[in-house]
């Protein structure tokens, strides 16, 4: 018979010698005071840190007028939605929340979800169990959420090598013409912080029937004219046929949502279990999601001292000893390559240092390519960057750090 804790306790005791296992830092973030947070450590005492790892790219959460319509529509609606979408949780907020987005990607329809990975993982499953004979071809980088989508719809999938126009021809033509095909890609890769190229997909697609699905999440707010994310960025925001976002990251709130046809929207909310299922997003987070939307739509000011302090930051890092991926994106991938060398650094900087950027490890990233994902946002300073580089090339050259570099 087995004997289920002993169970438990080995597993985690495995991911604890291979350096993986994850310690959460007891953040109090506070309104106004960004990029700083109160941090509890383990020994009880408050210290404050500079946090260097948000998603929250352009301080939104703390935007006084997205705090404000959050306040007010809780005031007004309550702290809850009701149920779920079919029962008694749709809102007047979540419709003109949808109609917003749709407009925002030049699409028909919208519909709103939890959370980015529920949307991913609800409509992928939808169109995956529902398409007669559909294939998948995925990214080998995708996001966990799109890969359990497409595991769960059980529908056939190739995957193939990243951001590879070559390899993802060559499968496309090894399948059938006349069977129903959905490439499924991220415009702006988390990890990596490198772009897909959106133009050769949507060329592929059109050539072999197939539908295209952007996942949008780390562009949306950043990207695009209006914060309209990296296919209008890139300018083929008429050829994606299904563009999904969310607005817990630039839009600084939390859901999820995807965006298309009339006709396929429609599909995902008739017939995606995910959705159906699941408690509806509360009227009030609608309507801060939706002032964010707006305020990023008219104003540009947070995307270009955004893009100000990620120039400097990149700059400073260059003429330091520390290894980088130097992308094109707001994403700043510093690599170590070792799993205990990856935790040593972030629980330096973060004990000795007060700055916390949390280790990113297998299986989130290849083992051999653990890193820590800087993000800086419009509220970091010159000064703090320059502390931040000054200090990671210290601790760059010292061990454990010697043999990962």
């Amino acid at each position: 018979m087995i004997d289920y804790q002993n169970f438990f306790t080995q597993n985690l005791q495995t991911l604890k010698t291979e350096g993986r296992y994850r310690i959460f830092a007891d953040l109090e973030r506070r309104v106004g005071q960004a990029p700083y947070a109160i941090w509890h450590a383990p020994n009880g005492e408050k210290k404050t840190v500079v946090v260097w790892c948000s998603n929250d790219y352009l301080g939104m959460s703390h935007h006084p007028e997205v705090i404000k319509a959050f306040q007010d529509a809780a005031a007004y609606h309550g702290v809850g939605a009701g149920g779920t979408r079919n029962i008694s949780g749709t809102s007047r907020l979540h419709v003109e929340l949808e109609s917003t987005l749709a407009e925002l990607h030049q699409k028909q329809s919208a519909l709103v979800f939890s959370s980015g990975y529920a949307a991913n993982e609800a409509a992928l499953s939808a169109l995956g169990e529902g398409l007669p004979n559909v294939v998948f071809f995925s990214d080998e980088k995708n996001h966990a959420s799109m890969i359990q989508g497409m595991r769960h719809s059980q529908a056939e999938k190739y995957v193939f090598r990243h951001n590879n126009m070559q390899d993802l021809r060559q499968k496309l033509a090894a399948v059938d013409r006349g069977r129903p095909k959905i490439i499924a890609v991220v415009s702006v890769y988390s990890m990596d912080g490198d772009f897909a190229p959106l133009a050769q997909i949507c060329d592929l697609a059109q050539e072999f029937n197939a539908l295209t699905y952007v996942d949008e999440v780390h562009a949306v707010g950043i990207y695009g004219p209006k914060g309209n994310g990296m296919a209008a960025e890139q300018g083929v925001l008429d050829r994606v046929d299904i563009i999904q976002g969310n607005f817990a990251k630039a839009y600084g709130v939390v859901g999820g949502y995807i965006t298309g046809t009339q006709s396929v929207i429609d599909y995902v909310r008739s017939y995606a279990s995910g959705f159906i299922f699941t408690t509806s997003l509360p009227p009030a987070t609608a309507a801060a999601a939706h002032k964010s939307i707006e305020i990023l739509k008219g104003n540009s000011i947070y995307r270009q001292q955004l893009w100000q302090n990620v120039r400097y930051l990149k700059q400073q890092l260059r003429q330091s000893r520390v290894r980088f991926v130097d992308s094109a994106s707001h994403i700043v991938p510093v690599v170590v390559g070792d799993a205990f060398a990856c935790q040593y650094l972030s629980q330096t900087l973060l004990h000795d240092f007060h700055m916390y950027a949390q280790p990113i490890n297998y299986p989130t990233v290849p083992r051999g390519q653990e890193r820590l994902r800087l993000t800086v946002t419009p509220a970091h300073t010159f000064s703090l960057i320059d502390h931040l580089v000054e200090t990671l090339d210290s601790l760059w050259s010292g061990m454990p750090l010697r043999q990962a570099a």
